[in-house]
């Protein structure tokens, strides 16, 4: 038996915000943005909406497509930096909203890179108990919410949205072929958000220095991302005994345009090997894998038995990287 996926979903939230206005705000110019990030629109949640209202509605598109109920789920595991709140895992209030009660649930947060992260998570302990079957995954940020609006370093580039997966066992060679986690905490202070934790609690002092926005080193964490991503990209298809050229689809997470174009020419990519969102949708965090994921089955990018590979960095700094044999999602007449 091997943890296939059974089942994509995402949810992008209604309001749009344009490179062109963000630009006028920011005094920029309409295609400063573009011409920088390759971003042309991004994502802005509801003020109502928190980072589990995202992560349920991806979720249920997951459950719908793969056939399952949210009773069928034993293992339920969000990937977020921007939790609806510290303390609990907003991984327990999407097990309620969806009313997954049987699931064991819990978050997960390395940044950009969770998803992933959070994906061979939950494909090790299927693999390690023979008693859970199936498995939730979702990715989902907020990031509206600790964004300055006017710092163009940082708001540029991120939207808010959330993408989810089913997990489930699966004979024939099927699903997860191979991972790779890692991570280097000398660059932690690469992206942060300083104030909020034990280390910097909340106060007068942390609000008026704006310390509870995010923040990030742009120009060392793309040069760690320039590195790190090429070399990560070979090894997980090494490890899945495949060459780059023979991977059919590479998800990788959607940080910047500009860098991805540079990331497919280091690695000698086909065009249509590579499946992009960062034009529609931004950065969208730990939610940019599954929801290009998603995008691209339901654009009709892969097909029974391709191999697909994701590959992710964030915060931390953390990356990680996992290929799998694409298994077509079950007819409703094959369902349970």
């Amino acid at each position: 038996m091997n943890t296939a996926i059974l089942g994509t979903g995402s949810y992008l939230p209604e309001t749009v915000l344009t490179s062109a206005e963000l630009g006028r705000r920011l005094g920029l110019g309409e295609q400063w943005i573009f011409d920088r990030t390759r971003i042309a629109e991004r994502r802005v949640a509801a003020p109502d909406e928190a980072t589990s209202d995202l992560a349920t509605r991806a979720a249920e598109h997951a459950l719908r497509a793969a056939n399952l109920a949210a009773t069928d789920i034993d293992l339920l595991i969000v990937a977020t930096s921007t939790p609806d709140q510290p303390i609990p895992a907003t991984a327990c209030a999407v097990q309620a909203n969806l009313g997954a009660m049987r699931a064991a649930a819990f978050d997960v947060d390395s940044v950009c890179s969770g998803f992933v992260y959070a994906l061979v998570t939950a494909h090790a302990l299927l693999e390690a108990d023979p008693l859970p079957r199936n498995a939730l995954v979702i990715g989902a940020d907020t990031y509206s919410r600790i964004l300055n609006y006017e710092d163009r370093r940082t708001c540029v580039l991120f939207g808010d949205g959330a993408g989810a997966v089913v997990l489930g066992k699966r004979g024939g060679g099927r699903g997860l072929l191979s991972s790779a986690l890692g991570s280097d905490g000398t660059t932690a202070d690469y992206v942060t958000v300083p104030g909020g934790g034990s280390r910097r609690p909340a106060s007068a002092a942390t609000i008026a220095a704006g310390e509870h926005y995010f923040a990030m080193r742009g120009r060392q964490v793309r040069d760690l991302a320039s590195r790190v991503l090429p070399e990560l990209v070979v090894d997980v298809a090494k490890a899945a005994e495949l060459e780059v050229s023979e991977i059919d689809l590479i998800v990788p997470h959607q940080a910047n345009g500009r860098m991805l174009e540079e990331l497919a020419g280091t690695l000698d990519l086909r065009p249509e090997q590579m499946h992009l969102t960062v034009g529609r949708y931004g950065n969208t965090g730990a939610a940019s894998v599954p929801i290009t994921l998603d995008d691209a089955v339901r654009s009709g990018r892969l097909f029974d038995d391709d191999v697909v590979l994701l590959v992710a960095f964030g915060g931390g700094m953390s990356w990680g990287g996992a290929t799998l044999r694409w298994t077509r999602p079950r007819k409703p007449a094959e369902a349970r």
